[in-house]
Order: C-alpha cells, then sequence, then structure tokens
C-alpha cells in the first residue's frame, strides 16, 4: 500500500476519533464531506473519465479526505464548535415574513386548508381530493392500479422519449406483490455487478381519468367532462385511473422544505397562482383598495413552497382534474357559478368552418382565449403522455389558427371559457365525508353522524380566515375574448366575455395559503429519536443507538440528511449553506443545496432537478440559473458567492438529481425513493450498502448486523401520533380510489369509456387517534 498512504489513514483514523468525541454537529460536517468525497470518486469510477480510476482516484480521495481532516482538527483545536443536534420540537417551522397582509385569522386558515384537503369534491370526478395521495402517513400505501411506466424518460440529447411500457404486471390496474420489489433485481444484494433484471415502471398514485373539463355543474360535486381514450392508462380499450410519473412523498414535516416536489419546482416565493413564483412574470392576483377600487398586484410570500406546491395537483390532468380546468372554475364549483361555453364546445358546434378560423383576425368569433401568446404563462406542469417532462408548448407559435386551435384542446391546463346564465350554487364543505365530532380542527362544526360541515360555505371559511381586501367588492374582474381583464361593476350578458367575483378569481391564493397553513400543523417532533435528543437515555433501544451511530458514522446517512430535520433540502440548511454551493472535492462542482443524484436510476429514466420549468423552459437547477445570470430575476435576490466563481461554461451537479427527503415516519411511506422502487427498508439499506444501482455512492461494507441496527434506527424515527392518527394527523373519512374490479387484463366498463371504480374507506378520526396504520403491502 505504501508508507504515505498508510500514515494518511492513521491520521485521518485519529482526526476522525477525536471529532466523534466533539458535538453531533461537528460529526454532521466531516461525515457529510466525507460522503461527497465519496460519491465523486465512484462517479470517476463509472463515469467518463474511467481510465483515471486505479491510478488517480483513491489518491485523490485520500489526499481530500486528509485536508479536510486538518481543517477539521485546526477546528477543534480552536475550540470552535457547532451547536449539537437538538429535538426537532426546538426548530421553529418557517413561515412567510409578510403573513399577516393576507391571513385575518390563522385558526380559521388552518380549519379552511384542511377542509379543502380532504375534501373530495375538489378532483373534477367529484371523488379525489389531496388526501387522496396523502392519506397514510402523509402518503400513499395503495397497491393495486399504482404503476405507471417510464413517461419521464429522455434521450441522452434531452428529448422527451417516454416509455409506456409495463414492465411490472404488463398492464394497468396490476396488483403489486411484496415479490415484485425491488424493480432492479440482484442475485446478491450486495453486489451491484449481478443484476437479474431492471424495470423503470415507477410505485405511485393513482389519481384521475383522462378527461377533458367541459363545465362545472351546479351543486354537483362532479364536473361536465368528456371522456377522452387514454392510449397508456386503458385495460382492454377501457380507460382507468392514470398514474402519477413519480411516487408521493409524505407531506408531513414538508414545511420544512425550502422548495417542494421531487424536482424542486414549488418555488420557496409564492406568487398566488402557481407553483413558479418569480419565474412566471406574468402571475397577479386582485387587490380591492375599497369595495368599489380593484388593481392587479404581484405578490411575494417567501417561506411558502407548500402553497407553490399545493397549486399543482388541482388542475393536473393525472391527479386531481379534468384536463383544462382553472383555479377560478374550481372557486366557480364551491361557490358562484358562472359559466360560458367552452372553445371546445365552439369547435364542436362549428366544425364544419373550423379551417375559417385559420385568420388570426377572426378571433371575434371565439369565446375567450387568454392572452394567446401568453397562455402557457399560468400554466400548471402536468406530466402526461405527449409530455411527460410538464414543458408545454407555446400556443403563440403554431402556423395557422386551426393548428392553433387544435393545440389549444389538448393542452393540458388551458383555460376554456364558460357560458354566462347559471344561477349561483354551493356545495358543503366536506359534503360526501363524515367528520368526526372530535376532530382537533373540524369538530365544532362537524355535522356527525351526517357528512360535512354545519353552519359554514367555503364562501364563509375564506372570509373568516383572509383579510377583506382580497374578497370583498362590488366590482367583478371581467375577461373579453382576447384575454384583456376589465374591472366593471356589472356582468354585461355577453358570450364573448366572462365574469367572476374576486373571491373567484383569488380563489388560488386562498387554496394554497389555507393548505400550507394546514400542512405546517403536521410536524412529527414526538418521535424516540426526539426524545432521546431532549435527553431521555432511554428513549432509543441499545439496538438503536448503535444505528444511530452507523447513521452519522460508517453508513454516511449524515450526508444527505443533515441538521435536525434530517434533510439538507430544509430552510435552515439554505440559510446556513447557501441554495447553492460547491462540493468540498475534486473539481468542486456547483449544486443546488439538498439536492443529490444518489443513483436509483439512470438520468435517462427522469432528468429531475436537471429538468426545466413549463413557463419560459428555465432551468429548474438553480446552480444553472446563476450561469445564465438570471438568479436574482427569477428567485428574488443575488446568487451565493462562490469561491472559485460559479463559469458559465462549468458543469453544473443536476441530472437526475432530486430533493432529499426528510426521515421522520420512514418506517411508514413506502415504498421508497421518487420511483418507488424499494417496498422495504431492508431493501433500502441494501441500496445504500452495495453503493446504490447505477455507480455513484460508495459501498459501506456493513454487516448483517450492522443492517439491523440501521433499520432500527430508522424505525425510531417514528411519531406513534402519526402511527395511530392522533391529533394533529386525524382526519375526515375518506374514500380514496382503489384500483378498478378485475385485473390487468379486464375491467368492467362504467358506460362512459372509464373502468368501474373501486374505493377504499379510510373513516373518519377524531384527536384522540384509532388503530394503527398499516405498512405498504401488509
Amino acid at each position: 500500500m505504501g508508507i504515505i498512504p498508510i500514515i494518511s489513514l492513521v491520521i485521518f483514523i485519529t482526526v476522525l476519533s477525536s471529532c466523534l468525541l466533539l458535538t453531533s454537529r461537528g460529526r454532521f460536517l466531516l461525515k457529510s464531506l466525507v460522503t461527497k468525497i465519496k460519491r465523486q470518486e465512484w462517479k470517476f469510477r463509472y463515469g467518463k473519465p474511467n481510465y483515471l480510476r486505479s491510478r488517480f482516484s483513491r489518491t485523490i480521495t485520500i489526499a481530500v479526505i486528509i485536508v479536510v481532516a486538518v481543517i477539521a482538527g485546526n477546528t477543534v483545536s480552536a475550540g470552535v464548535t457547532a451547536p449539537s443536534l437538538i429535538s426537532l420540537k426546538s426548530v421553529s417551522v418557517p413561515e412567510p415574513d409578510n403573513l399577516g397582509n393576507f391571513i385575518k385569522d390563522k385558526t380559521a386558515a388552518i380549519k379552511l386548508g384542511k377542509t379543502l384537503f380532504w375534501d373530495m369534491q375538489v378532483g373534477s370526478d367529484g371523488q379525489t381530493s389531496c388526501a387522496s395521495c396523502h392519506f397514510h402517513a402523509g402518503a400513499d400505501n395503495r397497491s393495486k392500479n399504482q404503476i405507471s411506466p417510464g413517461l419521464l424518460r429522455i434521450n441522452a440529447d434531452g428529448k422527451v422519449n417516454p416509455d409506456t411500457v409495463f414492465n411490472i404486471g404488463g398492464a394497468p390496474n396490476y396488483q403489486l406483490k411484496p415479490g415484485d420489489f425491488p424493480f432492479h433485481k440482484l442475485s446478491d444484494p450486495n453486489n451491484p455487478s449481478t443484476v437479474v433484471s431492471d424495470r423503470n415502471d415507477v410505485s405511485s398514485s393513482q389519481g384521475v381519468s383522462n378527461t377533458k373539463f367541459v363545465n362545472v355543474v351546479p351543486g354537483s360535486a362532479e364536473d361536465q367532462v368528456k371522456a377522452e381514450p387514454d392510449p397508456v392508462f386503458n385495460v382492454g380499450g377501457t380507460n382507468v385511473r392514470r398514474v402519477q410519473p413519480r411516487n408521493t412523498p409524505t407531506v408531513i414535516d414538508s414545511a420544512f422544505n425550502f422548495r417542494n416536489f421531487w424536482d424542486g419546482r414549488a418555488q420557496n416565493i409564492f406568487n398566488g397562482v402557481n407553483p413558479f413564483g418569480l419565474r412566471d412574470p406574468n402571475a397577479s392576483v386582485v387587490k380591492a383598495e375599497s369595495p368599489n377600487q380593484l388593481q392587479f398586484v404581484k405578490i411575494r410570500l417567501n417561506n411558502s413552497s407548500l402553497a407553490s406546491q399545493a397549486l399543482g395537483p388541482p388542475l393536473s390532468s393525472f391527479e386531481l382534474s379534468a384536463d383544462g380546468r382553472t383555479f377560478q372554475e374550481i372557486g366557480d364549483k364551491f361557490g358562484r357559478i358562472d359559466n360560458k361555453k367552452s372553445l371546445f364546445d365552439l369547435a364542436l358546434d362549428n366544425l364544419d368552418n373550423l379551417d375559417n378560423l385559420d385568420n388570426p383576425n377572426n378571433l371575434d368569433n371565439l369565446d375567450n382565449l387568454d392572452d394567446i401568446d401568453s397562455i402557457t404563462d399560468t400554466l400548471v406542469p402536468r406530466e402526461s403522455v405527449s409530455n411527460p417532462a410538464g414543458n408545454l408548448p407555446r400556443i403563440g407559435n403554431s402556423k395557422s389558427f386551426s393548428t392553433l386551435l387544435q393545440n389549444a384542446l389538448s393542452i393540458r391546463g388551458t383555460k376554456l371559457p364558460r357560458v354566462l346564465g347559471q344561477k349561483l350554487s354551493r356545495l358543503r364543505p366536506l359534503g360526501k365525508q363524515i367528520v368526526h365530532p372530535q376532530d382537533s380542527v373540524l369538530g365544532a362544526n362537524s355535522r356527525y353522524p351526517l357528512p360535512g360541515l354545519k353552519d359554514k360555505t367555503y364562501d364563509q371559511l375564506i372570509k373568516d380566515a383572509f383579510k377583506p381586501e382580497w374578497w370583498k367588492s362590488n366590482q367583478l374582474i371581467q375577461v373579453d375574448a382576447e384575454g384583456k381583464r376589465t374591472f366593471v361593476n356589472s356582468a354585461d350578458n355577453s358570450s364573448k366575455t366572462k365574469e367572476y367575483t374576486l373571491l373567484e378569481y383569488n380563489f388560488s391564493l386562498f387554496f394554497g395559503l389555507a393548505i400550507q397553513l394546514y400542512e405546517s400543523t403536521l410536524i412529527a417532533n414526538d418521535t424516540p429519536f426526539d426524545r432521546f435528543l431532549e435527553g431521555n437515555t432511554t428513549a432509543l433501544t441499545k439496538q438503536q443507538q448503535l444505528g444511530q451511530q452507523l447513521f452519522q458514522g460508517k453508513a454516511l446517512c449524515i450526508g444527505c440528511h443533515v441538521g435536525s430535520e434530517l434533510t439538507a433540502a430544509s430552510v435552515s440548511s439554505v440559510a446556513k449553506d447557501g441554495r447553492i454551493k460547491r462540493a468540498p472535492f475534486g473539481a468542486r462542482p456547483a449544486e443546488d443545496n439538498g439536492f443529490f443524484n444518489i443513483g436509483v436510476r439512470p438520468v435517462t429514466d427522469d432528468p429531475g432537478l436537471g429538468g426545466t420549468d413549463p413557463v419560459q423552459n428555465n432551468p429548474l437547477s438553480e446552480a444553472r440559473l446563476a450561469q445564465l445570470g438570471k438568479f436574482q430575476l427569477l428567485l428574488g435576490e443575488n446568487p451565493p458567492v462562490l469561491n472559485p466563481p460559479l463559469n458559465s461554461t462549468e458543469t453544473v451537479t443536476a441530472n437526475g438529481a432530486f430533493k432529499t427527503p426528510g426521515l421522520r415516519n420512514v418506517e411508514l411511506t413506502a415504498p421508497y425513493f421518487h420511483n418507488g422502487g424499494q417496498a422495504t427498508l431492508e431493501q433500502v439499506v441494501d441500496f445504500y450498502n452495495r453503493g446504490g444501482d447505477f455507480g455513484v455512492l460508495p459501498p459501506l461494507k456493513l454487516s448483517p448486523e450492522e443492517k439491523q441496527q440501521l433499520v432500527a434506527f430508522l424505525k425510531g424515527l417514528t411519531d406513534d401520533r402519526v402511527r395511530y392518527e392522533k391529533a394533529p394527523f386525524d382526519h375526515p373519512q375518506l374514500f380514496v380510489p382503489n384500483g378498478h374490479p378485475g385485473n390487468e387484463k379486464f375491467v368492467t366498463n362504467d358506460g362512459t369509456g372509464k373502468a368501474t371504480d373501486s374505493f377504499l374507506e379510510i373513516p373518519a378520526v377524531g384527536r384522540y387517534g384509532g388503530s394503527a396504520i398499516r405498512s405498504f403491502l401488509k
């Protein structure tokens, strides 16, 4: 081996041992750096510079480790130490600094948020809610019709190339089995070269069937829609519910995340309209300076990625919505109905004369297209077969107006105007679900044993929660055929315009902030691990304490799962280390803080952070935005100063990177990773132990006993309030779609082109909880 490497290793071990005697924070720093150094070594091993492996990579790695150890030693000798890891109870939940400009009553806003989150009437089908994918420890443990093919696959040049083949089960509506996992099978789980089979399918969450939005039906939970054939999610030509192309993460503790969604597209700054914050220059809401004076305003609420995230699913044609619905129409659904004939209906009525629309000057023949040249500036991304990456084409580029019209009808989320004349309508909040009389938030308004809330409409819930300048006005917002907005005193009853009340127009603002405030109460901070950090030395078993030492040491978990939140993607981590930083190894590439490629799948299966937003096709990676000089414009602050400075041509780590999740309740949130490809914690530990599946991480060489200790520690991260659904994790009754009667070979058509649904009842639970929830496939 040579005397220099031996001396180097001795120095490294000595310094590392010294650091282990210091605070937890000190241990985290060193372990994080070691992790990244080893990760880079494996990139050299399996990446382009493979020929360097035997000659340079080990030497470079050891040399850099020595430098890190010396730096750590100097810090130790100087007597400077970082604060110890503390219980999550001591960590403040991030909150916007200007929240008081919008919220009148925070308790009322939480009530509104919980109601909206669990209400099945939010979905276009009147059966699907936000909670339909987050009902089980904040995640989803359904196992039938929960497979999506590799719809996010791209070619090496970045061109979309969706894989529509179901490798697991052969078709949708398949019942997953334990033997299907892991999706990347090895004959020896410790040896990544012993591949038996490799499948790029994703275990995720079923949402809605493929339909086009036509209208809101007054007083009905179900929207008027038109069934569309689904070339992927069908069994024998009958549509089944679509399954999202990424696994569903838990919403519990997600309030600590700086950005949300696996690819980070839900921005820290909330614009009140969609997930994209300042990336969308046209996003604005309306404010009443007085009841008779309205104005368009751009808003910015920081620490609000949960509000940004909340605006994605309700308009997603994979999750909650028929294709083409907007938040204003959802507002109509729960309040005043202001419908006009849709562009789709007009196309059907005038199909023989469609070519007459080729002249762009004939806009007067159409209802509102909502500013054709910028229509995609306010759209929410949704993955689909035709456009899996969510990169929406700009309609204004169409060669002819008939082509434009067809594109407008096919683009997900395009705003389709409505016909005037329908009367006011109300839907009772949670009108199809029982609310437990001891619900910690909604119990006082429960109609138990009848469904829904008493004495409350959604209008009233909004008015109770938000300041009146965001909903109280004598004027309407009128939108004409060219997308021009005007404030008017009354509707003009013209088929070429439509009018919204202020409450309807700002519905996305209310929805996003209310959901955020509710989800900010879902904090799992009473785990055995938290009690151990508070000084209860018996809160963790001896085996779990050994697992904790592995977590912070040999197993290198702490390299990504840092801080009390157990994720580098947290608000506090970003505040400490910056939104982007340089890796402390090799060429020190720039990377987004909290996003890592750990080799779950090849980067061409899903680019993750390496993708772009659908607003103006800007990189999701903030490091890449900095390279383009767009960081301040699109993110609202100056980029961190890196040393050396970021070069516009250097390689940035982004492709195949995903947000690091927190780990509390991980025992209950299988399947794991962004592709849902691992079913048990044991499989996850095996994955890390062998260095991942696609050559990114270093092998850990854990013994069987050490693996068991690590799994035991991970189970010590479970909050029993989550396990037993005690407050604040109690909830209303819910019926979740659970596949379809039959199997992957046969389903029954319900007469509309869709398969008959099966539903699983999730009973209402009050503040004192109920039975323990079961783990995946149990």
